[in-house]
Formats: structure tokens, C-alpha cells, sequence
């Protein structure tokens, strides 16, 4: 579980706020020497809990000569891949390792249904969560979601199984990660502002197969062909979920029931979110909760009672008539299709952000679909202006507060207003959360 270099040295952890406090936590308590450090401010409390277990601790800054020295490096997901620490380990050769890596090599009789792709992971991530645990088997939503999967490691009676979001940067760096069941919910082009170009993305998302055993279960997108192709011949057994057409979870559409096994499982307006990529990530959660065990009728009744996650095409409100929709969470240009769709009624966009190196034009084609208007916000406004000006009413303003303003004098009663921002939040917020936190508190102003 723990190599003797590790022992016989020093383990990094960089980033100290829950990720790393847990990761620190589990290594101290299994008697290893620990230096942790954090660039960030507002760290008192996690760095006070990790010196009184007994590791150093360094905050406004990292010794960059120290983790050069170090045994390993344990990184938290919000370390930039780029960080000035990430990159001192690297250049000394020094291991770098997710905290899933950790989390996996500590949890080794917890089963992990392992997500990844490039949109639907947190969604998917949730569902399975709520179908396992509805089905009365025991089973958190970890990892990039939010919770770290090594602060199961720390209770006294870890779960049976966990239900883990996995990044592309966190798979990099996850040599230890071998899913029970694995997921892969789709793929294009995404965080081409951090990879060279999208093989190098799609190489990292391939690394979920590499440890696979014919005892794996790869829970699959039969209507991708790039999820297909990823796959290649990983040993395991193939489970795929399609929309259209039958496989081992379809959506039959005709009757508008959700089929698993060849059986209907739920008819499509009993499931309560909106749009076709939910249906795909209901789909996908139902075959893993197969997979561990859970009758079909105990996941028709859990996915009746499933709730979406905040951010994530979230009704916030109505006022005057206008619903306002709250899909923060769509950072890219592929996930912002995917809320456009789901819409039902005519609606104003919203969309900005920090540019993340891909064209917006994939959305002209969907402008023409009871768009009213795009309103373009913050740093990218430029380029989204370049490329959506000629295909649907455009403005350009600088924050999301002016961009709620002129998409409420836009919206007549009946429309909806969406933020569905096809972009990063860091250029005005610390994170998509926040986004979504200011867009639902400025809707419900009056």
C-alpha cells in the first residue's frame, strides 16, 4: 500500500484545504514524515489540525528545493497542472500522485465505480451515489464532485463501494486506480488552454483502462465512437448504454421509456431532469448500479427520486414569468450544447467567461432554436463575439451583472434566461460554484 521510499523520505502534499488536510491526516496517522503547503490565504484551521498530527506546514508559499527532495508528491485537484511546485517535483524527478492515487491504495476493500469523459461526470457521479445507496448498499460521491476519496480512508468503517469523478490531470497522475466499474460518459475537445492539443486530452481520459482485469466492467457510450475507440480491446466486460437504438440500457424513445435489459425501467417523464444527456446519464448510472447488485425496480424507483445537482441546468427561480437557469457547471463548449437543448421554451443566453482555446461557432446551429439573443460577459467576450455576431442578436458586456440586467429587459414572460457560460469562471469568479452562486442571487432581485 505505501512503497518504502515514502517511509524511508519525505511525502509532499501540495494544497492543504480538504483534499490535502485529508491526505495529510491518513499519512501521519500511518506514521510517515509529511511537509504540506499552500499558496492560498484563509488556511489557519487546516494548517493548525496537520501541525498538531505532526506534520510541517508551510502556508503563502511552497519551499520549492524541499519538494524537490521529497519521496512523492501528493497533489490536490486544485493545484494547476503548471503550478511552480508541480513542476519543481517534476524537474527532480520526484513522483507525482493524485489523491485519488492515495485514495485507491488506501480503500482496497472499497469498490470504486470510477467516472470520467468529458461532460455528465458529476451528474453521473451523484446518480450512481443515490441509486447504490437507494438500493441499500452503501455508496458516497467522491472525488472531483468535491468529497475526497481519501477521507473515507479515515472513518472506521469504510463503505463498501464509492462512486468517484475523476478529471483528466487526476487519471495522469492515478497509477493505483483500478475501477471495479469504470464510466465513460462521452468525449470532445475540452482544456485545450492547459493540453497541446486534444490526443494529448484524450490520451489522459484513455489511462481510466490501465489497470483493467477481466474482472473490470467498463460501463460504455455506444452512441460515441470516440468512447469506443478509447476502450480498445481493455479487458472486462462491455456495457453499453445507447439513445439511439437498443444496447444494455437504452432510451426508446418512441414509447418515451427508459429499457434496461431488454425490460422497460421508467417511463421518460417520471425521470426529473431536463434534456436527452440526462437520460444518457441515467442510463449509465443504472448499469453500474447493476453491476453491484441493485434490483431494476429499486433503481426505477431511485431514479424517480433523484434530484439534479446544483449548477447543473437548476431552475433558480421564476419571476415575472421568465425562468432563470442556472448551469454554471457548463464550463465547455460541448456542455453548453447540451443545456441549449434541453431548453423548451424561447430563451436569452448567457455566456463568458474564461476562454478555454475552443471555437464557440459548434453553437450556430442551435442560435436558430429559440434563441432570442446571446449575451456575451467577461474575459472571452471577444472571441465569442467574432464567432456568434453573424448568427443571432449579440451584445457584449463586462460581468454577469450586467449580463443578468440586459437578459431581463430581453426575456418576455414565458422565455428563460440560461447561463450556460461555455467557459471557465476564473476570470471574474474562484470557481464555477461561485458563478452560479451570483447568477442565482442576482436573478431573484427584483
Amino acid at each position: 500500500m505505501i512503497p518504502d521510499a515514502w517511509r524511508q523520505g519525505e511525502v509532499a502534499v501540495l494544497g492543504i484545504a480538504r483534499t490535502g488536510l485529508a491526505a495529510g491526516r491518513w499519512l501521519r496517522a500511518r506514521g510517515l514524515r509529511v511537509y504540506a503547503s499552500d499558496a492560498g490565504p484563509g488556511l489557519a484551521g487546516a494548517a493548525d489540525t496537520l501541525r498538531a498530527a505532526g506534520a510541517t506546514v508551510e502556508t503563502g508559499g511552497h519551499d520549492l528545493a524541499r519538494i524537490a527532495r521529497a519521496a512523492a508528491v501528493i497533489a490536490s485537484p486544485g493545484v494547476p497542472p503548471d503550478a511552480p511546485a508541480l513542476r519543481a517535483a517534476r524537474e527532480a524527478g520526484v513522483p507525482v500522485f493524485s489523491e485519488i492515487d492515495l485514495g485507491a491504495r488506501a480503500l482496497d476493500r472499497t469498490r470504486l465505480a470510477v467516472v470520467t469523459g468529458t461532460n455528465g461526470k458529476s451528474t453521473t457521479t451523484a446518480l450512481m451515489a443515490h441509486l447504490l445507496s437507494e438500493g441499500g448498499i452503501p455508496c458516497p460521491a467522491v472525488g472531483n464532485i468535491g468529497r475526497p476519496l481519501i477521507e473515507l480512508a479515515l472513518e472506521p468503517a469504510p463503505p463498501p463501494w464509492a462512486a468517484v469523478e475523476v478529471s483528466s490531470f487526476q487519471l495522469h497522475d492515478s497509477p493505483s486506480l483500478e475501477p471495479a466499474v469504470g464510466v465513460l460518459t462521452n468525449l470532445a475537445p475540452d482544456h485545450l488552454d492547459r493540453y497541446p492539443d486534444v490526443e494529448s486530452y484524450y490520451a489522459d481520459k484513455r489511462l481510466l483502462f490501465r489497470n483493467a482485469t477481466p474482472r473490470s466492467v467498463w460501463v460504455l457510450n455506444g452512441d460515441d465512437a470516440g468512447v469506443l475507440e478509447l476502450a480498445g480491446e481493455a479487458p472486462g466486460t462491455r456495457r453499453l448504454w445507447r439513445t439511439g437504438g437498443p444496447a444494455d440500457a437504452w432510451f426508446d424513445r418512441a414509447a418515451g421509456t427508459l429499457v434496461l435489459d431488454g425490460v422497460p425501467l421508467l417511463p421518460r417523464d417520471r425521470l426529473p431532469l431536463l434534456g436527452d444527456h440526462n437520460v444518457e446519464n441515467a442510463l449509465a448510472a443504472a448499469l453500474v448500479a447493476r453491476a453491484a447488485g441493485v434490483a431494476s425496480e429499486r433503481i426505477a424507483r431511485a431514479l424517480a427520486s433523484f434530484r439534479g445537482l446544483p449548477h447543473r441546468l437548476e431552475l433558480v427561480g421564476t419571476v415575472g414569468g421568465v425562468a432563470w437557469i442556472n448551469d454554471s457547471k457548463a464550463t465547455n463548449v460541448a456542455s453548453a450544447v447540451m443545456g441549449i437543448r434541453a431548453m423548451d421554451r424561447p430563451f436569452v443566453l448567457l455566456l463568458g467567461g474564461r476562454h478555454k482555446g475552443q471555437p464557440y461557432t459548434p453553437l450556430i446551429p442551435l442560435m436558430t432554436r429559440m434563441c432570442r439573443g446571446v449575451v456575451a460577459f467577461g474575459e472571452s467576450g471577444p472571441l465569442i463575439d467574432a464567432d456568434l455576431r453573424a448568427a443571432t442578436r449579440l451584445e457584449r458586456v463586462e460581468t454577469l451583472a450586467q449580463a443578468v440586467e440586459l437578459a431581463r429587459h430581453w426575456a418576455q414572460p414565458g422565455d428563460a434566461v440560461l447561463l450556460s457560460p461555455a467557459c471557465s469562471s476564473y476570470d471574474q469568479f474562484t470557481n464555477y460554484e461561485a458563478r452560479g452562486a451570483a447568477f442565482r442571487a442576482l436573478a431573484s432581485a427584483t
